[in-house]
């Protein structure tokens, strides 16, 4: 473009040729009126018979002076039209004219003399009616004090998108003198990307006719170039006389402060909603590993690109660290979360794995003084601080790490680790804002996980001393093979009290008991340890199954707060017979070759600890190749589902193709048991066989 628009407007002149007319000469209504030297009219104007009121017809041929002028006026008009003939001089000014209708006008004249090619002169007179004269001078002043004292930026551009006008106030926001703007575009005058999108809204303006009002632009001025600013721009088209298309007007209002306060406002809005999001997402197991995982991911992509958890080795194992921490710290990678594929997820360290981190580095410094560490804008030594090696800082680097957060994770006063964020395709850096998100977010998944870690702790011991209450390695026993196996509980419950046992018996004989104390954790799991020991003891005295329930009774009903369900039988390989007793217990299944599963029909009895009801023994046969299945309710119950129900399906499971026994367990819990039952399981099956003679040698 051409620096003053002089040569371009020049070129585009002649290229055009003649333009359409202005109005503005049509808007003052002005006249021309040419005199002889006589003073008679000889040439008028059509507009002069708005100005006067006479017609050519009555106008031409006639003195002016007696046509148009007051009597009183007539020696004043005859000096003035002898000096402007006599001397050639102009005269200008407003004067009073007679008009057809009788009164008087005030009318603004500009007078010359003219000289034909014959040496002919003559009087010219350009006259307008005042009063309009006066209106249009008044709006054309208030325009221009409107214009120029406005608080608003504005400007007029020519049908080319050219500035030919630019107020005070305009000048000041774009940081560009006024003369500065004249003869260019707004793409010479702003720096800032989507000003082709502006002047594309333009030319639709200047197309259509149809303005845009209040459309919201955001962007930078050579007056603030180091800040974004948001103006309410206005877009109209100016139209002349006769509908001519003179350009398009442009008010601008900086609106910068409303923008930031509606950022603001909108970014607390996103806070609140993370808050929420967080509240509902984190924490919905006891899990620790589960929990950290929740946290990392609610974190991504809203408020940072990469998100990690690190919890201390030490906190994990209950090493309590007393007193200030100065040295390295081991910790434990819990969770890691990206908002997309990135090379960083594989510099951060792999969930699981321990990490030691030495007192200079970020996180350490974190978790010794349980403040945030924020670093707005990282650089090469800063990721060196943060990542485990060089070559994983080089990663970050490359992946475009440039803003690094981490705040401490504390429950109960303690510090258990830090949560890290990272910002990559977010230009932003962290900023105080962040800082206390991220410290909520963590203090709301510090104490999720505190409380995950001691349930998992006290869970693992329950489990513990349950494991270690059942029986181990089954012995070898005369005409009956067994299988069993005890599945703890893996939802957020507890470890609860179901056992089961085989004891051998004089005469070949096996005693087959399965069990379940209500209730669930560590206190299940004890009384669960001394019904057991108590079955045992009863059963070396070679009682009967009802008279062994009923010591069991009393020993329950003597236990706080224990009630417990038991099934215990006897088989004879022998006689191949076995004798059963129910306390309260769910029926066992019995499979035969050739019959289709079905349920013993068995008197329920009460449960152990009730106390005052009495059991019944009751005797069935089990020969060679039959299957005796003892199982607690965690196998077939759920929430969902009526009981009855389930135990079909437990008949319709055992109804399959013959499986080795503890293939068997695993089938059945399998097809029975969701990962997440709220109940464990204990299942004990047994299968009659023949009487070897290993048997009874005891080999």
């Amino acid at each position: 473009m051409e620096p003053d628009g002089s040569d371009g407007t020049d070129q585009q002149v002649r290229e055009a040729g003649p333009l359409p007319p202005g109005g503005l000469l049509d808007l003052l209504s002005v006249s021309a009126v040419v005199l002889d030297t006589d003073g008679r009219i000889v040439f008028w104007s059509p507009q002069a018979n708005d100005v006067f009121g006479y017609t050519a017809e009555e106008a031409l041929g006639r003195y002016a002076a007696r046509l148009l002028v007051h009597e009183e006026h007539s020696d004043v008009v005859t000096r003035l039209f002898a000096e402007v003939m006599g001397t050639g001089a102009s005269w200008a000014g407003a004067f009073p004219i007679r008009h057809k209708d009788g009164g008087t006008r005030l009318v603004e004249f500009r007078n010359m003399r003219l000289t034909d090619d014959l040496g002919d002169v003559y009087a010219l007179g350009i006259a307008a009616d005042q009063a309009t004269l006066e209106g249009i001078e008044a709006r054309l002043a208030l325009s221009d004090r409107l214009v120029s004292q406005s608080p608003i930026g504005v400007a007029f551009l020519d049908t080319d998108l050219r500035y030919s006008m630019v107020n005070p106030a305009l000048e000041r926001i774009n940081g560009v003198p006024a003369a500065d703007h004249i003869g260019r575009r707004p793409r010479d005058i702003h720096p800032f990307t989507g000003i082709e999108t502006v002047e594309s809204a333009l030319r639709q303006v200047l197309l259509t006719g149809t303005p845009l009002i209040d459309q919201y632009v955001v962007g930078r001025t050579r007056a603030d170039p180091d800040h974004d600013r948001a103006w309410s721009v206005s877009y109209y088209r100016l139209e002349g006389a006769g509908g001519r298309v003179l350009g398009v007007a442009n008010s601008v209002v900086d609106v910068t402060e409303r923008h930031r306060a509606t950022l603001e406002a909108d970014r607390a809005r996103r806070r609140l909603s993370l808050i929420a999001e967080a509240s509902a997402r984190v924490g919905t197991t006891l899990e620790v590993e589960r929990t950290a995982q929740e946290l990392a991911q609610v974190a991504v992509p809203d408020l940072a690109d990469l998100a990690a958890v690190d919890v201390l080795d030490a906190v994990l194992a209950f090493r309590r660290v007393t007193g200030p921490r100065e040295g390295p710290e081991l910790f434990k990678a819990l969770a890691v979360a990206s908002a997309y594929p990135t090379d960083a997820i594989s510099a951060a360290d792999t969930v699981g794995d321990l990490a030691a981190y030495g007192a200079d580095r970020l996180i350490t410094q974190c978790v010794h003084t349980g403040r945030p560490v924020v670093v707005a804008h990282t650089g090469p030594d800063d990721l060196l601080r943060i990542a485990r090696d060089p070559e994983a800082a080089h990663a970050f680097a490359r992946a475009g790490v440039h803003s690094y957060l981490a705040v401490p994770l504390i429950a109960h006063h303690e510090v258990l680790g830090a949560f890290d964020l990272m910002r990559t395709r977010n230009p932003l850096p962290f900023d105080d804002d962040d800082v206390l998100l991220a410290g909520e977010l963590a203090a709301r998944a510090a104490v999720a996980i505190d409380n995950a870690r001691w349930y998992q702790s006290v869970r693992n011991s329950a489990e513990t001393l349950q494991r270690s209450l059942l029986p181990g390695r089954h012995p070898r026993l005369a005409g009956l093979d067994v299988a069993s196996h005890y599945q703890p509980a893996q939802a957020s419950s507890e470890v609860g009290g179901d056992w089961y046992d085989v004891i051998p018996l004089s005469g070949d004989r096996t005693a087959l008991v399965v069990g379940d104390v209500m209730g669930s954790g560590i206190d299940a799991a004890a009384a669960m340890g001394r019904l057991r020991t108590a079955t045992c003891a009863y059963a070396d005295l070679d009682l009967a199954p009802d008279e062994v329930l009923r010591h069991l009774d009393k020993i329950t009903s003597g236990l706080e707060h224990s009630i417990a369900t038991c099934l215990y039988a006897v088989y004879d390989p022998h006689r191949r017979r076995c004798d059963i007793a129910n306390a309260g217990h769910l029926p066992p299944a019995v499979v035969r070759a050739g019959r289709p599963p079905e349920l013993l029909d068995l008197p329920t009895g009460a449960p152990l600890g009730v106390g005052g009801v009495p059991f019944l023994t009751t005797a069935f046969d089990l020969g060679p190749g039959d299957r005796l299945v003892l199982y607690t309710d965690g196998l077939v119950e759920t929430r969902h589902h009526p009981i009855d129900e389930r135990l079909d399906t437990l008949l319709k499971s055992l109804d399959a193709p013959h499986r080795p026994l503890q293939d068997l367990c695993q089938w059945l819990l399998h097809a029975l048991r969701h990962p997440d039952d709220h109940d464990d399981v204990a299942l004990l099956i047994a299968q009659a066989r023949p009487v070897s003679p290993a048997d009874l040698d005891g080999t």
